[in-house]
């Protein structure tokens, strides 16, 4: 019997492209992972502003069969201490107030003279100073990073990166430094998001059919036996295994030895507190979210629920969303009222908020695993796990300690699977998007069903 650990967005593509020709077994009530909305009286939540701007055809075609779906351009924006920059801020220097926007242009031109040996940068920092000059990297991406990614970004490695982060011409920078670009930079320009339902709708054709069990979390994994128990007492016998819930927590909960636990331990991830508010006016700017790079605030990033789809929120009313983010980097040593209390005040002078008699209601979310943190120890944490792991079923695969997936090599590759098997951002320790959850699945069932 196949079996899936998690109807997360990679659990549910797996099934889907096994033709459901198995079993998923989720913790939670509903499946969806990070991808689930959820309605709270007027307003529905995604996790964090979830769009959809895969450059794969057959995602885009498969997120189109499961519901209708609005497409329109994005404006994503940035608060830098009073003062709203167009997104990405390195090419719209001249919204910044001076000496800081001389000074960004003056180290950014000093920095790619400097760099004009394409010295491989040794960490995220480097990298970011080769990129944008130390001026600017140190006021904007390196307090950013200490919010979201909770650590400094010389403890990042730059194998994520990729187009990730966007590496600026340097006539942009000089440009933007003059007058607003005619045109964004940024990778991210135009999106499509469900009608109707969250984000969530969009596995609305990967649910179709599935054997989901719900309530179903792991308490124990043996390995040897292919035997798991659940927390409500039951057991299953597998003969190939999916797994996508956190690889700590799978391995955690395995009978691995201690080394391989403390290799597990190694890894990183980051927690989130979703704190939702709703305001009983309406939204006062048009951009569907913004990044905050105040460094003593706590809000990070800001998406409006409603600029996503109208269904989303109550007409007349504006539902905002502020992620905080903590890990054992920076831990949430702070009262939950407290946060909340703060967060609203930097709502009301961002001006996203009226004023705190405007609003209606707050509420909130715990999320223990966020995003994977790509610090110094990870690929060989990572090496150690999949080892262990290849005992047991596990095939390596060439690009399994990478943070991300080329999926038009990986899909032409003869690329053979295992009976355990890794799949999503978390099951896999990876730096994936939705697109990728998705074309893991494709990939699974290609590569499965012919075995």
């Amino acid at each position: 019997m196949t079996i899936i650990l998690g109807a997360g967005l990679a659990g549910l593509s797996s099934s889907y492209h096994l033709n459901h020709q198995c079993e998923i077994f989720e913790k939670h009530s509903h499946s969806g992972g990070h991808i689930h909305s959820q309605k709270i009286n007027e307003f529905t939540w995604d996790e964090g502003p979830h769009v959809s701007f895969t450059k794969y055809d057959y995602v885009k075609q498969l997120f189109a069969d499961s519901c209708e779906y609005l497409e329109y351009p994005t404006f994503p924006t940035n608060y830098y201490k009073g003062h709203w920059v167009a997104h990405p801020a390195q090419t719209n220097l001249y919204a910044l107030p001076e000496p800081i926007r001389t000074r960004s242009l003056e180290s950014f031109l000093s920095s790619r003279q400097e760099n004009n040996t394409n010295a491989k940068p040794e960490n995220y920092k480097e990298w970011l100073y080769q990129a944008f000059g130390e001026v600017f990297a140190e006021e904007f991406p390196c307090i950013y990073t200490l919010k979201y990614w909770t650590t400094s970004a010389e403890n990042l490695t730059t194998d994520w990166v990729g187009e990730r982060v966007f590496f600026p011409a340097i006539e942009d920078v000089k440009s933007g430094y003059l007058k607003a670009p005619e045109k964004s930079k940024h990778y991210l320009t135009t999106a499509r998001y469900p009608k109707k339902g969250g984000y969530y709708s969009y596995a609305d054709k990967l649910k179709e059919g599935a054997k989901i069990h719900f309530n179903k979390e792991l308490e124990y994994i043996d390995l040897d036996k292919r035997q798991i128990t659940f927390k409500d007492g039951s057991t299953k016998i597998y003969t190939r295994l999916i797994n996508t819930i956190a690889l700590p927590e799978f391995i955690l909960r395995s009978n691995a030895p201690k080394p391989i636990k403390d290799a597990a331990e190694e890894l990183s991830c980051s927690e989130l507190l979703l704190i939702n508010v709703v305001a009983n006016h309406p939204a006062t700017i048009l951009n569907q979210w913004l990044y905050v790079y105040d460094k003593e605030k706590y809000s990070s990033r800001i998406s409006i629920t409603e600029l996503f789809a109208e269904s989303n929120g109550f007409r007349g009313k504006t539902g905002i969303q502020v992620e905080v983010y903590f890990s054992k980097y920076r831990k949430q040593t702070e009262n939950l009222n407290h946060i909340i209390d703060s967060v609203c005040k930097e709502l009301v002078e961002m001006g996203l908020i009226k004023s705190l008699e405007n609003i209606e209601e707050v509420n909130t979310k715990q999320i223990c695993y966020a995003n994977v943190i790509f610090d110094h120890q990870r690929r060989g944490a990572l090496e150690k796990i999949y080892t262990y792991l290849s005992n047991f079923g596990l095939a390596r695969e060439e690009d399994d300690l990478e943070p991300t997936t080329d999926w038009n090599k990986k899909l032409d590759s003869e690329n053979s699977l295992g009976d355990l098997v890794m799949a999503g951002r978390f099951g896999q320790w990876k730096y994936y998007w939705t697109d990728d959850c998705v074309m893991r699945g494709l990939n699974i069932g290609q590569s499965l069903l012919k075995t």
